[in-house]
């Protein structure tokens, strides 16, 4: 008998998010679960690996780790540490409270986590619901499990990894379906807010307001302002191909 497969679970949110709760929970019924996150919330730190201190890793119960450093911290150390002598059949981080649409996974932690576990060669998903809060996590869990199911199953394209958003409607509104999409692009303005504090020296809060995007058919944003699951296939190749023609008159002398 084949044994379960084992799925790690991390996100960027911290361990004690009730969006990582409620991943394992429903992850827990298609094979074993173990939970490696960053101990307190990790937003935005992108793919910040520690390198210049030691980690820590508590463990808070079976096959639940809290780990001082970064979601990718948490998945390296998972996969090349702790389970370093198993067979990780798939990662799955989140669900993020917020989206990490478009031009966003470049910062994001969330994805970060994912874009490691396809990195050691494991096919990784990440999964975030849109929103400013409260957060409601069931519909964003359901769908999670069945794609995770689907992913084990079937695998991933080499080098490719799945960023999942979910949007979150009003009361009594179902999500309309599942696009499969591009990354989009968002319009950025002003994004410091400047301030001063009690003793008269300024203090700046980044990303003090809520970007607009491009409005363009096929992207992450136009599915869920359309009420749609967007699934975005990421690739780790970041080379820009259609570019080499544009380029090739560039040539500098050397030395």
């Amino acid at each position: 008998m084949d044994p379960a497969p084992l799925i790690l679970v991390s996100n960027d949110d911290g361990i004690h998010s009730e969006g990582i709760t409620a991943l394992t929970e429903v992850l827990g019924g298609l094979g074993e679960v173990v939970v490696v996150a960053p101990d307190r919330e990790r937003s935005a730190v992108s793919h910040a690996l520690t390198l210049h201190r030691p980690l820590r890793v508590e463990e808070l119960g079976p096959g639940r780790y809290a780990v001082n450093g970064t979601p990718t911290d948490c998945v390296n150390l998972a996969l090349n540490g702790i389970l370093r002598h198993r067979r990780t059949a798939l990662v799955v981080s989140g669900i993020n409270k917020g989206a990490n649409l478009g031009d966003d996974v470049t910062y994001s932690g969330t994805v970060s986590a994912a874009m490691e576990g396809t990195l050691l060669g494991v096919p990784s998903v990440a999964v975030s619901l849109v929103g400013r809060g409260p957060f409601r996590f069931e519909a964003a869990a359901v769908f999670a499990r069945r794609l995770a199911a689907w992913v084990i199953e079937r695998g991933l394209p080499p080098d490719t990894l799945l960023n999942v958003n979910v949007p979150t409607l009003g009361d009594g509104q179902p999500i309309r379906g599942v696009a499969l999409t591009r990354m989009g692009r968002r319009r950025y303005g002003d994004a410091i807010i400047e301030k001063v504090d009690p003793r008269g020296k300024k203090y700046y809060w980044i990303g003090g307001e809520e970007l607009e995007f491009v409005e363009e058919e096929g992207t992450d944003f136009h599915a869920i302002s359309q009420g749609l699951v967007s699934v975005t296939p990421i690739h780790l190749d970041l080379t820009n191909y259609k570019s080499f023609e544009a380029l090739r008159a560039l040539q500098l002398p050397w030395p």
